[in-house]
């Protein structure tokens, strides 16, 4: 499966369900552009999962919400929950370890740490 671009508009329900990689790029970035052919074979590989792509440059208010400061940084979501986010560009070893730990989380584990850290009173 290809990279899938994704905006403002259909970014939310991209997310929301399966595993979802999303690379925060933009043209100028030499990094970017080096992780590119990275990304996209993984994509090729793992047709099961989504990989999409955020043009910085045009979608300045999906990475102004995602706090993006330094390109590339990949944000990988499970089941609409943000379990992912670092810059950088990563080799295919590197990406292959991540998209097997995101297979292999267990999320109702994640779900209830969540609901306990959400649960302490604030301090």
């Amino acid at each position: 499966m290809a990279t899938k671009n994704l905006t403002h508009t259909d970014f939310a329900e991209t997310v929301r369900e399966g595993i979802v990689f999303v690379d925060f790029w933009a043209a100028w970035c030499g990094p970017c552009r080096a992780f590119a052919p990275v990304f996209e074979q993984a994509a090729a590989q793992h047709p099961d999962i989504v990989f999409g792509k955020v043009d910085t440059e045009v979608e300045q208010q999906l990475a102004a919400e995602f706090r993006i400061t330094s390109i590339p940084t990949l944000v990988v979501f499970r089941d609409g929950i943000m379990v992912y986010s670092q810059p950088g560009a990563l080799r295919a070893p590197q990406l292959d370890q991540l998209i097997q730990g995101a297979r292999d989380l267990d999320m109702e584990d994640v779900r209830r740490q969540l609901a306990d850290r959400d649960a302490q009173p604030a301090s």
